[in-house]
Formats: C-alpha cells, structure tokens, sequence
C-alpha cells in the first residue's frame, strides 16, 4: 500500500516545496493538494516546483474540478508537468466543493464530471476527444501518461467512479465506511464490463501520531465538519436510507452550516456536530503503532493508497514519524508472500 500526504497550500509555496521533499525522502509515494484558488495559492504552479525538486513523488490536486478548471487546459497542463518531469502526475477529480460555492455556485452535475474525467484523460494521453460537440486532441503530447481518480461519496458519482475512473479517492478512514464503497464502486465496475481490480483505491484522512488523544481529536475535529458539508447535500438530495452508509448519515443530524472561510481550518468553528467517536472513527490518531494498526485494516478492505491530511499544529513530528515508523511497518507487509 502507497503512502501519500495531503497539503493545503498556504503561503509560502516554498515550504509546500521543502514538505515535498521530506515527504519524498521519509518514502511518502504521492504529494496531494487542495485545489481551491479563492482559499490557497495555485496549485499547478506549485506541483512544477515540486517535481523539479523531487525524484520520484507523483503530485496532483485532492481534487480539482471541470467547473472552475476548463477540461482541455486541465489536461495540457498535466501532458506539459509530464513532458518536463516524465510521468509523475495523477488528477483527482470530483463535483467541486469548496472550489465552488466561494465563487456562489452549486458543484457540477453529474454528467459533467463523467464527460470531464473521459476528456482529461483522452487529451493528457495523446489521444483524441469530444467536447462540446468538437473532436479535438493535442498534437504535441506523445508519451504522457495519467490516471484520472474520481472522489465520492454519493450514489451517483460512485456509480461514475467505478465505471469510468481510473481510481476512488474516499475522504474518510471508517473501517466500516470503506468497506461499504469500495463495495459499491467495485460493483458498478463490474457492471460496466470492467475488471473491479483495476480501479485504485484512495482513503485520504487527517493522521496526527502522539499520545494526547484528547488535543489530536481537537486539532482534526475540523475533518468531521468538512465531510458533514459533503454527506449533508446526498442526504437533502436522497434521503437517509440507502444513498449512503447509515452512519454517514446519521452524524450529521446535528449540523448547522458550515463557513468556507474556515474549510480545513483546525480551529473551525462549524464542528460542534462532530463527536470525539466520529473522530476516531474517521481520522487515524494516536501513537504510531495505532497509525500501523488502522492502516493494516484498510490494506485488507483492499485500499492501495493511504493520503494523510496534515492539517494540524504538529505536521512536521507526523512526517517525521511516518518516515521512521509507519511507513516502513507498511512497506514490510507489501513483502509478506501469503501462504496457499
């Protein structure tokens, strides 16, 4: 199982930059980013920073949006940071969130990130692609390769992610939830004549290593607020039943807004709603063995990749120990051969 980070990209884009480069270095695989231009710096600005300082690490947005970015530059711009640095990018796409609503607009529908994810895609591999009508491609892209990873929570746009992504990112580490998407996706792969084993799987949560449970639950509690914005528009649209897992929707009874000033703030004020069991059931916390022992369980549910959101007031010590302990706990049950 691959071992990412998360980061928001406040300034200075250099310490993303010098975060990247640790994270490369403790054996982290992917370096993620919101992408939210009203709320942080531009993202693709930086992933070229990055990949210049880098080696190995694949960066890309956790996730961008055919809303507010234009499917055809969204996949130039990947085919270009592929072209300078070989093939080191990856797209996480969803509806748009954040992205969205700061600018008063509703996240797009369904069939727009369906198109969206088939364009980008076609385009950033060098091939060609209806869009609007129009058949286009981009002649100059030869070698590039990307993978498109859809993000999901609702019936809808799980049912896209298994039939046309190339990979799931879920937003939440609930041993219980996970299973119960990965089950879903998987089946409406198969559905769609698709091997289920082919599209990856992305659990990406805040992880904050340390023995004061009571402060890491505090500093990550934000994490329950900003997937509560996500479930509560399913559970407006569907209902409480079937749409999502019940504990899903459940939590949320007790939510009364939420300020995009505020989105992946530790100190937001908008997580009241969100109990001490929501947290531990959605983050992953406490010392590193803890971290090594929930990570164990989502390897088995099927997850290839793990993202840590690093949101908090101790990100640099959560790296750090990562790198010393549970990456390398990780990478030793990769090399375990089950025995027949």
């Amino acid at each position: 199982m691959d071992i990412g980070v998360v980061f928001q990209l406040d300034p200075p884009a250099r310490r993303v930059v010098e975060l990247s480069q640790r994270a490369e270095a403790a054996g982290f695989s992917h370096v993620w980013s919101f992408d939210s231009h009203l709320l942080w710096q531009e993202p693709y600005v930086i992933y070229s920073a990055i990949l210049a300082a880098t080696e190995k690490v694949i960066v890309g947005p956790m996730v961008t949006n055919p809303g507010t970015r234009d499917v055809t530059v969204t996949a130039s711009t990947f085919a270009t940071l592929n072209e300078m640095y070989g093939n080191r990018t990856v797209c996480g796409i969803g509806r748009g969130d954040s992205a969205r609503r700061t600018l008063g607009l509703p996240p797009v529908d369904i069939a727009h990130l369906r198109e969206a994810v088939g364009v980008i895609r076609a385009l950033a591999n060098g091939r060609e692609a209806t869009h609007r009508g129009i058949e286009m491609r981009l002649p100059w892209v030869k070698e590039s390769a990307l993978e498109v990873w859809v993000a999901a929570y609702g019936p809808k746009a799980i049912k896209v992610t298994g039939e046309v992504g190339d990979g799931f990112i879920l937003q939440l580490a609930d041993l219980d939830i996970t299973e119960w998407m990965i089950k879903h996706v998987r089946r409406a792969a198969e559905q769609a004549g698709r091997d289920p084993s082919t599209v990856k799987i992305c659990v990406a949560a805040p992880a904050y290593v340390g023995d004061d449970l009571a402060h890491q639950r505090d500093q990550v509690r934000w994490f329950g607020g900003m997937v509560g914005n996500h479930i509560a528009d399913i559970v407006a649209r569907y209902g409480d039943h079937g749409a999502v897992p019940h504990a899903l929707a459940e939590y949320i009874k007790g939510r009364q807004g939420y300020d995009y000033a505020e989105h992946g703030r530790a100190d937001n004020a908008h997580t009241a709603f969100v109990t001490d069991d929501i947290v531990d059931r959605f983050c992953v916390l406490g010392p590193a063995q803890a971290h090594i022992d929930k990570l164990t369980r989502l390897k088995e549910l099927g997850v290839d990749q793990f993202a840590v959101y690093l949101q908090h007031d101790d990100m640099d010590h959560t790296l750090a120990a990562y790198g010393e302990s549970v990456i390398p706990a990780i990478k030793a049950l990769d090399r375990v051969v089950p025995t027949v």
